[in-house]
């Protein structure tokens, strides 16, 4: 992973597809090991690079370094996304927030509509990247072991193993946290930060360089108003105080209210 944020440089990423039960063991030095479970198991090597910066100067060339090979690989992601017409969002939140909730009401309800497919982030298991295959979409689950993000050359990856078809719409649901992803281009069109009414109006100010960094906000599970104690006014406004442009969006996963709106801003999208 990379120190800028703290992550692991001992952690091993692992690409998964549900569909056909391969796996892609992405290993820190680059290196790629794929495997099936379903055909046999086989012994591979784990022996992720170290970094052993021990002076700080050496520490901050190596996040300037990561960085910047990172903002490269989600330039060449954008154009290759470019060239197939389809739009990729990055949807970033905290743990709980219902991202993957919302994810299949949303593919749930556009499949007819719009072709969506999804990349699906999370530090381990592949529990959610089930959830939505049962909805039939095409996705890809990535384990990021310790790691606290998903990454540029990791997305580059599950984009090859999902192949999603010409004019059709990515959602990369990243791993929680509202913090280091906002660090991390993906290549995406958009991010898209969701927060729930369960976690507290003051989000926005507290996390300021996440809501800076995304162009929609979707405020989830506002079912629940009438039984949290959640003021929405100071919430919109803390939230458009870190970033005036701010797309919003209030939702309901569970009853639906809301997510017309949600779903014909998608919809312009392709």
């Amino acid at each position: 992973m990379c120190v800028t944020c703290g992550c692991s440089d001992n952690s091993e990423v692992t690409l998964t597809n549900p569909q056909t039960g391969t796996h892609e063991h992405i290993l820190a030095d680059g290196t790629v090991i794929s495997h099936s479970h379903h055909d046999h198991e086989h012994e591979h090597p784990h022996h992720p690079a170290e970094i052993h910066a021990q002076i700080h100067g050496n520490i901050l060339q190596v996040e300037q370094n990561l960085l910047a090979k990172n903002n490269l690989l989600a330039a060449q992601n954008r154009g290759w996304l470019k060239g197939r017409k389809t739009v990729a969002l990055n949807l970033v939140s905290s743990p709980g927030s219902g991202k993957t909730t919302l994810l299949t009401r949303t593919i749930a309800d556009l499949k007819s509509a719009i072709p969506i497919s999804v990349i699906e982030g999370d530090q381990a298991t592949a529990n959610d990247a089930q959830k939505i295959s049962e909805t039939g979409c095409q996705v890809i689950q990535i384990n990021t072991g310790t790691g606290c993000h998903l990454e540029a050359s990791m997305v580059e990856r599950g984009l090859i193993e999902l192949d999603p078809p010409m004019n059709s719409l990515v959602m990369i649901e990243n791993v929680g946290n509202l913090v280091c992803p906002a660090l991390f281009d993906l290549g995406e069109n958009a991010k898209v930060v969701i927060l729930s009414v369960t976690e507290g109006e003051d989000k926005p100010i507290k996390y300021p360089y996440m809501f800076h960094a995304s162009q929609v906000m979707i405020l989830t599970k506002i079912d629940l108003l009438p039984y949290v104690n959640f003021n929405l006014d100071r919430c919109l406004d803390y939230a458009y105080q870190v970033n005036p442009n701010l797309k919003v969006f209030q939702v309901s996963a569970t009853t639906g209210e809301g997510l017309d709106a949600w779903y014909s801003w998608l919809k312009s999208l392709v």
